[in-house]
């Protein structure tokens, strides 16, 4: 049984090295020496908490393993991607969700996902938007048996990775 908890700051660290080790292992997404911005942002994902309304969330074990995290955000405008996600009102989001692979298979990204949801709905928020690329295919499915559906206005590149947006009306 896993519980899903905000991250505490000494906690911020483990949580970067998932995040880097999940994405970079990700078969066609890339690798850290062709974005190092982006896995700069992941390995230093406890700064994201300074920004207001913002979350990082993770999924603990009862011996408190961390099994996977995400970050989330009651207001868009923090969000941080390309595109026009930030410019949406009414909505909440999520991004950088990272399940640790030895874990894989046993509903942390759902449970991950639905306390965003859930957020969102306590947050009086519209709709939540969520980005994925092709190299996040489980993820992907996940999402879209969750009710997200896919939003091409969202879509951006992240450099030469195409990054495609959904939505969940709540």
């Amino acid at each position: 049984m896993y519980t899903i908890r905000n991250a505490k700051p000494q906690e911020f660290q483990e949580i970067g090295k998932l995040m880097v080790n999940v994405y970079s292992q990700l078969k066609g997404f890339p690798k850290p020496n062709q974005q190092p911005t982006y896995y700069g942002l992941l390995a230093n994902i406890g700064q994201l908490t300074l920004k207001p309304m913002t979350e990082l969330l993770v999924a603990v074990s009862p011996t408190n393993q961390i099994a996977g995290a995400v970050v989330y955000f009651s207001d868009m405008k923090f969000y941080g991607s390309g595109g026009t996600a930030p410019l949406e009102k009414d909505a909440s989001g999520f991004r950088l969700l990272a399940v640790d692979p030895e874990i894989r298979g046993k509903g942390i990204g759902k449970l991950l996902t639905n306390a965003c949801i859930k957020k969102a709905k306590e947050h009086k928020n519209s709709q939540i938007i969520i980005h994925t690329t092709a190299a996040m295919k489980t993820a992907w499915a996940m999402y879209e048996k969750l009710g997200f559906k896919r939003s091409e206005d969202l879509d951006f590149m992240q450099e030469n990775l195409p990054v495609f947006g959904f939505r969940l009306t709540l």
